[in-house]
């Protein structure tokens, strides 16, 4: 899988809600947690338009990359609209983006848990980048199997998976550090074991660190635990904070490769704003 920036050669004008169908045949809004607001946020979902702008997160930068570039659709992992918004001012950031995009005629969807937790979706990708195999769902999510016909692995939280070879700790945890492009990593104290299954998940995963001992994991490698997650370990697992931005940055190019494969006359572009907010002074 590459990760660069790219348009097709031929252009298609395509409804907004063609470009967002492709995702969610893969990822189907329902799948989406309660807590969520994953779909189309802002616009119109007949509007037609010739290209689509792919991000992790909908920044102001990112809005006006649009502009400047005449995008008149931008997906997102990440939904700009998460809590209930009882204004809409230019005088937040929230505020300022929906109106830009309303005047501009930009469109606004986000994929957020519904391609999380596909097994085609995010942890699947940072599977792949970790060198993962015989992949399974880390842990299923039984009511949302029902309804594909007995695919009970295919829908849930995170990933499990086993390296082609087992390694020591250290080796493993350069690997996650190359791979990710990870400037530092947090993890609790080492097993002083090689490492041999994984379990991943991209994005806030301590809610998975027992669903990760449970399945034997030797290493469980997620985002945005707190100090007390790392006790959890418990001397049976290695735990690995690497970085919220940094185990789903993938998620992109993965929106690009599936929109190209059922419309390969579409173009598709992700944006070139580094929207990490996590900086590290070393």
């Amino acid at each position: 899988m590459t990760k660069k920036s790219y348009f097709s050669k031929k252009i298609k004008m395509n409804k907004v809600s063609e470009i967002l169908s492709y995702i969610t045949e893969v990822a189907p809004i329902h799948w989406q947690e309660s807590y969520d607001n994953s779909g189309l946020l802002v616009g119109d979902a007949n509007a037609l338009v010739d290209k689509v702008l792919l991000t992790l997160d909908l920044t102001e930068k990112v809005i006006d990359e649009a502009i400047e570039n005449s995008f008149h659709l931008v997906i997102s992992h990440h939904p700009l609209i998460f809590k209930g918004l009882k204004n809409i001012l230019v005088d937040d950031t929230t505020g300022r983006i929906i109106t830009k995009a309303i005047k501009h005629d930009i469109s606004i969807a986000a994929m957020h848990t519904n391609i999380d937790n596909s097994f085609y979706g995010v942890n699947r990708v940072l599977a792949n980048q970790l060198g993962l195999k015989n992949l399974n769902i880390l842990h299923p999510n039984f009511s949302a199997t029902q309804q594909l016909d007995n695919s009970a692995t295919q829908v849930g939280s995170g990933m499990i998976g086993v390296l082609e070879n087992e390694m020591l700790e250290n080796d493993f945890l350069k690997i996650i550090k190359e791979k990710l492009n990870v400037r530092a990593i947090r993890h609790s104290e080492l097993q002083n074991k090689t490492i041999r299954k994984v379990a991943i998940c991209g994005g806030s995963g301590a809610f998975l660190i027992n669903d990760a001992k449970r399945c034997g994991a030797d290493v469980y490698v997620t985002a945005d635990l707190k100090y007390h997650d790392f006790f959890d370990a418990d001397n049976e697992i290695l735990i690995v904070d690497a970085g919220h931005f940094e185990t789903e940055q993938f998620t992109k190019q993965l929106f690009a490769d599936i929109i190209l494969k059922k419309n390969p006359k579409f173009a598709v572009q992700i944006s070139r704003v580094n929207t990490n907010s996590v900086n590290y002074f070393v």
